[in-house]
C-alpha cells in the first residue's frame, strides 16, 4: 500500500515538473533572442571597427596583444563570438518551434546564463492546454514508473526475507 501511494507521489511530482516545460522552454526561447540580439549587435561592432581599418575579424583579434588587458579583451571577444554563433543556431533551431519540437532540441536549451535569468522570472501554472496536458501526463507516467521501479529494487532484499521466514522448510 505504501508503495503505491509514493508510486502515486512521483508520478504527481513528475507531472508537475514536465507540466512546466512548454512555458519554460517558451521564455527561454524569448530570451534567447534577446541574447541574440545583443550579442549580434556587439559583433557588428567589432566587425565594422575592424573593417574601418582594414582589418578582418580574424586580424583585428589577432593585433589584440601586447598588454594583459588586451589579452584578456582578446579571449573575451574570441568568446563572445563563440557564444554569439551558437547561441544564434540554437535560436534558430528553436524559433517558431512548438513545446514538441523545443523538447525534441533540449540540447539547444543549456545556455545557463539564459536558463538563469528565464527561471528567474518564471512563475510556475498549471497548464490547460494540449502540450501542457500531454507534457504532464508524460511526466507522470515517468516520475510514478521511475520511483515505483527504485522503491521495487530497494525493497527487493527485505521480500525475499519475508517469504523466507513466512515458509519455513
Amino acid at each position: 500500500m505504501i508503495l503505491r501511494v509514493l508510486t502515486l507521489a512521483g508520478g504527481v511530482a513528475g507531472a508537475a515538473v514536465t507540466s512546466q516545460f512548454p512555458e519554460f522552454s517558451q521564455q527561454y526561447t524569448q530570451r534567447l533572442g534577446g541574447a541574440v540580439d545583443a550579442l549580434a549587435q556587439v559583433t557588428a561592432d567589432f566587425d565594422a571597427s575592424a573593417q574601418a581599418v582594414g582589418l578582418s575579424r580574424d586580424a583585428a583579434l589577432a593585433q589584440m596583444q601586447g598588454t594583459e588587458f588586451l589579452e584578456r579583451r582578446r579571449a573575451d571577444m574570441a568568446l563572445t563570438f563563440v557564444r554569439y554563433e551558437r547561441l544564434r543556431n540554437d535560436l534558430n533551431a528553436l524559433e517558431g518551434e512548438g513545446p514538441f519540437m523545443r523538447a525534441y532540441n533540449l540540447p539547444r536549451l543549456t545556455d545557463s546564463q539564459i536558463a538563469q535569468a528565464a527561471w528567474q522570472a518564471y512563475q510556475p501554472a498549471v497548464p490547460l492546454n494540449f502540450a501542457g496536458i500531454l507534457f504532464g501526463f508524460t511526466g507522470f507516467v515517468l516520475g510514478g514508473g521511475l520511483l515505483g521501479a527504485v522503491l521495487k529494487v530497494l525493497l527487493w532484499p527485505f521480500r525475499r526475507r519475508a517469504r523466507g521466514h513466512a515458509n519455513p522448510a
